[in-house]
């Protein structure tokens, strides 16, 4: 019972501001441009590109709210005790199985034609920043709950 009203360790609040701050970015990341349809040609000396955001998709709808889930988790693990934000733990991981149904479910690159014309034209998909951003922000969430969760100071 006395453990109970111990003041939480340092290294554990630690932990949970760290998913806050993973999470918020991970929000962040759902803006980002996350594919695009690039059209390139040597011919003429530059090109063009079209950006899909990630909340331009169903999948980075799904990655927002699970950065919003992750937020609040982690916020809770701030303000009663540091082992609650360990629960970011389950929109982390549901975060980065979205980001990978992206790139393989028909709503992501797969679907993108792709021209290879020599230096006349080029057109293909590309991966942007922004989805990598996400991918790395979700397996942070990850790491950091569970580490607030396992961690003793």
């Amino acid at each position: 019972m006395a453990d109970d009203f111990q003041p939480a360790p340092a290294t554990r609040r630690g932990y949970a501001l760290g998913v806050v701050v993973a999470g918020a970015l991970l929000v962040g990341c759902a803006v980002l441009p996350w594919a695009g349809l690039e059209v390139r040609s040597d011919l003429i000396g530059g090109g063009l590109a079209d950006d899909i955001r990630g909340i331009d998709d169903r999948f980075g709808v799904y990655t927002l709210v699970a950065g919003l889930i992750a937020l609040a988790c982690g916020v809770a693990g701030l303000l009663t005790r540091p082992r609650v934000a360990a629960l970011a733990a389950l929109p982390g991981a549901a975060a980065v199985a979205v980001l990978v149904l992206f790139m393989t479910d028909g709503s992501g690159l797969r679907d993108r034609i792709s021209v290879d014309l020599g230096d006349v034209l080029s057109i293909g998909p590309v991966v942007k920043f922004g989805w990598f951003a996400a991918l790395g922000c979700s397996v942070a969430v990850v790491v950091l709950s569970v580490l607030a969760l396992l961690r003793r100071a």
